[in-house]
């Protein structure tokens, strides 16, 4: 239970960090039609979670509350696209290639099927 209150801590600051991040850059840049502050938060996400599993491969240091507060409430908070990136980096370390573009293809396929059937099903209703 005591890793679940650390996870809902995480995702609170994630959360948080992610908003601004993304308010910051997209005034920053004022590029109307292009999310520059998602993409800020999606590439600086996966480039913290890089790091941040291979400290914790090298070294030791940290008990599994405190992972799991900075990489699934923190870092799954910020974006949940570098869990999504890190999971095929996993499968691609492993050998496992063709799974890993199996869940790159379907995760997005799906995903944009899956938001035009709720918006075209909702847009109907409403």
């Amino acid at each position: 239970m005591i890793t679940v209150v650390f996870i809902g801590i995480g995702g609170f600051l994630g959360s948080i960090f992610r908003y601004g991040l993304t308010k910051w850059v997209d005034e920053l840049i004022k590029h109307q039609s292009f999310p520059s502050g998602t993409v800020a938060v999606n590439v600086l996400g996966c480039l913290v979670i890089g790091i941040a599993i291979a400290f914790f491969e090298s070294r030791q240091i940290l008990n599994s509350n405190l992972r799991s507060l900075i990489i699934i409430g923190i870092l799954g908070g910020f974006t949940t696209f570098s869990t999504f990136s890190l999971q095929n980096f996993e499968l691609m370390k492993n050998g496992e290639s063709l799974e890993a573009l199996a869940n790159i293809g379907l995760s997005v396929c799906l995903g944009l099927t899956a938001v035009y059937v709720g918006y075209a099903i909702t847009s109907k209703l409403t």
